[in-house]
């Protein structure tokens, strides 16, 4: 899959493809993967504009205190629940 945005985004995004199902990283971590340990909001930003979900799976990444964070999809953070719980991640 060709994926289309900053280099940034780009980078984000195919992290998050490596996240199985019914695991879940902090925005930290990866930003840690990206070798951008400071990034974790710029890493939210780039889950925010992903449009390419489910296929990156941006529904995978929560906040460092085990809180959802946000989710941009219609539905919002009940949407994000649904989805992690159907994977078999329980919060």
């Amino acid at each position: 899959m060709k994926l289309n945005g900053t280099d940034f985004q780009v980078k984000v995004w195919r992290t998050l493809k490596k996240i199985k199902k019914g695991e879940v990283k902090t925005y930290k971590e990866v930003a840690i993967a990206i070798n951008k340990p400071k990034a974790a909001r710029a890493v939210a930003n780039a889950c925010a504009k992903n449009p390419y979900a489910p296929e990156v799976p941006c529904h995978r990444v929560i906040r460092s205190d085990g809180t959802l964070g946000g989710f941009s999809s219609p539905g919002g953070t009940k949407t994000k629940k649904k989805m992690l719980k159907r994977e078999g991640f329980s919060l």
